[in-house]
């Protein structure tokens, strides 16, 4: 049996965190232990279904005594729990985790998540830890080649993992009708699909994920198909009150339904016609893009970081340049005149490709196999 530490700093929603409870699901069903040390958050009951363990501490804090007294906190825990890997996933406790495991002298392995902003020396020295694994997994090959590019770390060091989707949730025939009609009552739609087009743009309310830049362009649809769409903004604020505030006045004139954070989220793809990701930052992989295909939903995303990967422009959906205002609103104009059964058409073939591509059991093989590299045949 193996014993694998994850650290992250909060067990809320976001890619990070279901990646971390996916491997914890895989190292029990392969029989191992998976610790997970961390704040704790709202996905704690999953963690705890997936047969993992919370080790609770103060993960997310930047404060450098506290990251090196959670570091000797973290190696006591590791020697007494017998933990033969300590797997890293942000950049703070990544700091706490590399250290903990030099002094005991096991393996270390960091997720590289995201395509971090380094305008600093200081800054660049602070990311540089998410690739001082002695395995750095790369979240997509977009961002595989800007660990090699940035760090210079050896190829051999780094593989590309790209993340995974839950195919049994994420599963249009696993999502009745009710599920759908409910969220459409709760966010004023109508119960049954009408002639106006549904987008839907699910991303946590923060201004870098392009809220905003949709809202105007919608504004230009109005002007040339007025009352022909509407938008979902899907999304929790996590404690941010100024931008909600400003995207609820961008929107005056429009319809445009700011709906929070949404749990079911299948049901919410299904209840849309398309799923829009006009992030301004590149996406170091973008879960929800996928999670959208996987439902049949058709994608409008900005043409950058892994989105050329994971969306096949005019197959699967269509890439925008990020920011640009007439061509997101030309996009959408698109699918506004677009036939339903031509949406539904590109819709199956997102389905097929994301089905075969990026399930999560490809993610958690892969990850086991890392392990195994690390420890000698044990995952």
């Amino acid at each position: 049996m193996m014993t694998v530490m994850q650290v992250t700093p909060r067990l809320n929603a976001g890619g990070v965190e279901r990646t971390t409870i996916e491997v914890a699901q895989a190292l029990r069903r392969a029989g191992h232990r998976a610790i997970v040390a961390s704040e704790g958050g709202r996905l704690e009951k999953e963690l705890e279904d997936a047969g993992g363990e919370l080790f609770r501490f103060p993960a997310a804090t930047k404060n450098p005594g506290s990251i090196w007294l959670n570091s000797m906190e973290l190696a006591a825990v590791a020697k007494r729990e017998g933990v033969d890997i300590i797997h890293a996933r942000s950049r703070a406790p990544a700091w706490s985790a590399l250290w903990a495991a030099r002094r005991l002298k096991i393996p270390f392995v960091t997720t590289y998540h995201g395509v971090y902003n380094a305008r600093s020396p200081l800054k660049r020295l602070y990311n540089s830890v998410m690739a001082r694994g002695d395995i750095v997994i790369a979240n997509s090959h977009y961002t595989r080649a800007h660990v090699l590019n940035f760090h210079r770390v050896p190829e051999s060091k780094v593989v590309a993992i790209p993340r995974g989707v839950d195919l049994r949730a994420f599963d249009p025939a696993k999502v009745s009708a009710d599920r759908v009609s409910a969220l459409r009552e709760a966010w004023g739609l109508p119960r049954e699909e009408d002639a106006v087009v549904t987008f839907i743009v699910a991303a946590r309310l923060t201004r870098w994920k392009g809220q905003s830049v949709m809202i105007e362009a919608l504004r230009r649809v109005e002007q040339t198909a007025p009352g022909r769409a509407r938008l979902i903004l899907a999304g929790d604020a996590q404690g941010r009150i100024s931008y909600p505030s400003e995207l609820q006045s961008a929107a005056q004139g429009l319809d445009v339904r700011l709906v929070g954070h949404v749990r079911d989220m299948p049901a919410a793809l299904l209840a849309c016609d398309v799923a829009v990701f006009p992030s301004l930052d590149p996406e170091a992989f973008g879960r929800a893009a996928v999670e959208a295909q996987a439902m049949g939903r058709p994608v409008i995303a900005s043409a950058n970081g892994a989105f050329t990967e994971t969306i096949l422009d005019g197959e699967t959906g269509l890439l925008s340049p990020p920011g640009d205002i007439p061509a997101l609103a030309s996009a959408v104009e698109k699918f506004v005149a677009m036939q339903q059964q031509d949406r539904t058409t590109m819709g199956k073939r997102g389905m097929e490709r994301a089905r075969g591509l990026y399930g999560i059991e490809r993610l958690q093989a892969a990850t086991l196999e890392v392990y195994d590299r690390l420890v000698g045949g044990r995952a």
